[in-house]
């Protein structure tokens, strides 16, 4: 009997074990598939033969692609060739599209041509042209192009509320500028929208403007000692406030006028940030807002809302800094009307597109 029970109670422990035994495991879910990586968004660069670090127009450019770098999604690379020659124009866009760029940025007027038959040529591949005017024309039969954006601006409006803020600032009656060359037109326009502005604050006021119109493309906007001793001339002549507007060369003119301790006015963009040798003269800086143009425009493409044509891009005055205590109530209050009536067209600057 004894046996008996022993050999029960060993068959219920059996039974026990088998009944808690470890239940089959569950199979193992697969890993989620990486999603493939977005493809590099790529962005170019390519200047006139003006520097990347010229404080100014391309400086600026290059910080609406330097922005984009930073703040959009997908934007991996970003780079710019400095042409040194004209005749690499084409060369030098080429580089960027053979390499399958998506974006390919061009600074500055004189690349107008090379950038229209390139993005004929890469029809693939977005191209955001600064300062470039297009129409249909025998020169460029095939415009617009679903490839292409010309980003302009309205530089004599900017011109037109610097010269009207000089002539309210003077006490000599005369006023200076010191420009790149007159050859291309957003430089004049900010030439005659100065002389413009000028007049319109005082019919008698004296306007010394003289552009660096004699020598080459490859030094126009590249000279700063010329700027320096053109600017010096002028304050000579009693100018009192000094317009600089050209690349390296304007910012020549601003130093002279820094040394000599008169009012000097930037360009292109909010100069005080960019020439800290010139805060002791700069009163403000006729602005082309560059920087969120060209960031605009790569946002566009990589967003796929890319259109081609022209884009006209904001102007306006920059702050006045150190010197705002320097420019009374009553000069402020005009500038603020007077860009008012410029952007509601109630105030014309009478500028043509060109030079005749």
């Amino acid at each position: 009997m004894r046996k008996l029970f022993m050999l029960v109670a060993l068959l219920l422990v059996v039974a026990g074990v088998a009944c808690t035994a470890a239940p089959t495991p569950a199979p193992t879910a697969a890993p989620p598939t990486k999603a493939p990586a977005a493809p590099a968004f790529r962005v170019g660069l390519v200047t006139d033969v003006g520097k990347i670090d010229d404080k100014s127009f391309n400086q600026s450019t290059w910080e609406g692609v330097q922005k984009a770098s930073k703040e959009i999604p997908g934007v991996t690379e970003i780079k710019y060739i400095e042409t040194t020659d004209p005749k690499d124009y084409d060369k030098n866009i080429a580089q960027f599209a053979d390499a399958k760029y998506d974006v390919i940025v061009t600074v500055g007027f004189a690349l107008t041509d090379a950038t229209y038959a390139a993005a004929k040529k890469y029809p693939s591949t977005k191209f955001v042209g600064i300062d470039q005017f297009l129409s249909k024309d025998k020169d460029h039969p095939d415009w617009p192009l679903s490839n292409l954006v010309g980003v302009t601006f309205d530089e004599d409006k900017a011109g037109y509320l610097a010269g009207a803020l000089a002539a309210q600032l003077s006490k000599t009656g005369t006023i200076g500028a010191v420009l790149g060359t007159d050859v291309v037109p957003p430089v004049w326009r900010f030439g005659e929208g100065y002389r413009a502005g000028a007049k319109a604050i005082n019919p008698n006021i004296n306007i010394v403007v003289v552009y660096h119109s004699d020598v080459g493309f490859d030094k126009t906007f590249t000279d700063p000692e010329w700027g320096k001793t053109t600017a010096l001339s002028q304050i000579d002549k009693k100018a009192d406030v000094v317009f600089g507007a050209g690349g390296k060369t304007g910012n020549g003119a601003l130093l002279g006028a820094a040394e000599k301790k008169v009012f000097c006015i930037g360009v292109d963009t909010d100069q005080y940030l960019t020439v800290p040798e010139a805060k002791g003269c700069l009163v403000s800086s006729a602005m082309k807002l560059l920087t969120p143009s060209t960031f605009n425009m790569i946002k566009a493409a990589k967003d796929g809302a890319f259109k081609g044509g022209l884009y006209t891009g904001p102007v306006g005055l920059a702050p006045y800094h150190d010197l705002d205590a320097q420019v009374p109530a009553a000069v402020k209050t005009k500038i603020q009307e007077l860009d008012k009536g410029l952007q509601d067209g109630t105030i014309k600057t009478n500028v043509a597109p060109a030079k005749p």
